[in-house]
């Protein structure tokens, strides 16, 4: 749309901070007796090679990437008190250990200063690793038969494979852009018959939840409306936006100039406040009387260009749509769940995003807002055959469960307008029984295993029904 280009657009994510880190050891020869440890790194030539192999990597890594991230320089060690040197070493998020050999206690210097490490082993992508070896019964179970590390476990460790790392580093990106992260509260924060909900989002997430009460709104709107300039950019973009292809219009006009007003508005506050998220409380029938619309539309709009925008302002369930967005780099869908049966469940709302892969815009008709029979709202025709990662969120914020879909059809049933039904691989009576909270969280793609390497550092179960 290019009247877009008058609007402010959102901030982007926070690139990832990685400190690569060789540790390794140079042994020296003795007579009869054991002088060398297991490994393929034994002389500074060997380090030299080694480090020239690992940043040939990181260049791998970086161009693989789909999420924003930045490889420090390459430090390698053979005593922890090196690393003094290494001065960027406070400025990153995570470590990546290539744990060739060397001393084992230069790890808990990195958890100690709140670092997360990837402890990457070599077996066959270069000379073999000592800690391929020991870094079981040394590092994690500290020479017992239990883990003794904290926030550090089994799933931190990769052998050889470079993707292992890429989908674990995809997942910390997410997290760091996550945590503490701000979000608009329109008519203030709640919950999903849980008022509990947004005291937990900030204790497990640290967010920042920013109220604007619904008078403040409607002065803003109101202005906007006053605003000649406004309400011109406002019709524009209502043209330009029912242009798009696959767009049909079956409701009034008006309600989608509405639509893109407050679009603008809520765009305003988002800057103002330094954010790329908001949600609405009372979307249901506070805000229409104000905006003469529904929100439905511009959420979805908002999402489609970038924006995290969320109904209900239910911090059940926001937390996982901020994660996943993080995570994925797309657009998310809040929606209401039915019933699961015969290995299909519907879902269903009324602010689906038209970009739900993050570029392709998928045919919509723009029709009233189901329950009120007012505004606008879209009824995206969502892809069939696309895998999709669901996220049911508990309502006591300790554990989220995950079912993996693919979309099967997109119905038009006398519910929300947005429809999908998905069909799972999982017995219905255990995703019946196992079911928490109730609204849950949709994307495009696979991303159950970067949803539980993150959440386990929060505090949140991940549970994963197969």
């Amino acid at each position: 749309v290019g009247a877009e280009s008058a609007l402010p657009g959102p901030v982007a994510r926070r690139p990832l901070r990685v400190k690569p880190v060789l540790t390794y050891a140079t042994p020296q020869r003795a007579s009869k007796t054991s002088w060398r440890p297991w490994g393929g790194i034994q002389t500074e030539e060997d380090a030299r090679a080694e480090r020239a192999r690992i940043q040939g990597e990181l260049d791998k890594l970086r161009a693989d990437a789909d999420f924003p991230v930045e490889f420090l320089p390459v430090t390698a060690i053979r005593d922890p008190k090196e690393l003094e040197g290494a001065t960027d070493l406070a400025s990153a998020d995570t470590v990546l250990l290539y744990a060739a050999g060397g001393p084992s206690h230069v790890f808990q210097q990195f958890r100690d200063q709140g670092k997360d490490v990837i402890y990457f082993v070599r077996h066959k992508s270069g000379p073999v690793s000592l800690w391929y070896e020991i870094v079981s019964p040394v590092q994690l179970r500290g020479h017992t038969d239990e883990r003794v590390t904290k926030n550090f476990d089994e799933q931190d460790v990769v052998v050889d494979k470079l993707d292992e790392v890429l989908w674990r580093l995809r997942a910390l990106c997410g997290l760091r852009n996550t945590m503490g992260s701000r979000i608009v509260a329109i008519g203030g924060a709640s919950g999903w018959a849980h008022p509990r909900a947004p005291e937990l989002a900030k204790e497990r997430f640290q967010l920042d939840i920013r109220a604007v009460s619904y008078p403040e709104l409607g002065e803003m709107i109101k202005a906007a409306r006053a605003d000649r300039a406004a309400v011109a950019l406002a019709q524009q973009r209502a043209e330009a936006y029912l242009k798009l292809p696959g767009t049909t219009l079956e409701t009034d006009l008006k309600f989608v100039e509405n639509c893109m007003l407050l679009d603008q508005v809520f765009r305003a506050i988002m800057q103002q406040a330094g954010c790329r998220a908001i949600t609405i409380n009372e979307c249901m029938g506070t805000i229409m009387p104000m905006a003469e619309t529904t929100a439905c539309l511009t959420l979805s709009m908002l999402n489609d260009d970038g924006y995290m925008a969320f109904c209900e302002s239910d911090f059940v369930v926001v937390p996982s749509g901020i994660l996943l967005s993080n995570i994925s780099g797309r657009p998310v869908f809040l929606n209401d769940p039915t019933y699961p049966h015969d290995g299909l469940i519907t879902l269903a709302h009324c602010t689906g995003p038209r970009k739900m892969d993050g570029q392709t815009i998928e045919p919509a008709r723009i029709l009233t807002h189901f329950e009120s029979d007012y505004g606008a709202a879209p009824k995206v025709e969502m892809r069939k055959g696309q895998i999709t990662t669901n996220i049911l969120p508990g309502f006591k914020a300790d554990r989220w469960v995950g079912l993996s879909g693919e979309i099967v059809d997109a119905p038009f049933l006398d519910i929300c307008r947005d429809q999908i039904d998905i069909r799972f691989q999982c017995d219905s009576l255990k995703v019946a029984q196992r079911m928490p909270g109730f609204h849950w969280m949709t994307g495009y793609g696979d991303y159950a295993k970067e949803l539980g390497y993150a959440l386990k550092r929060v505090g949140i179960q991940w549970e994963f029904l197969a």
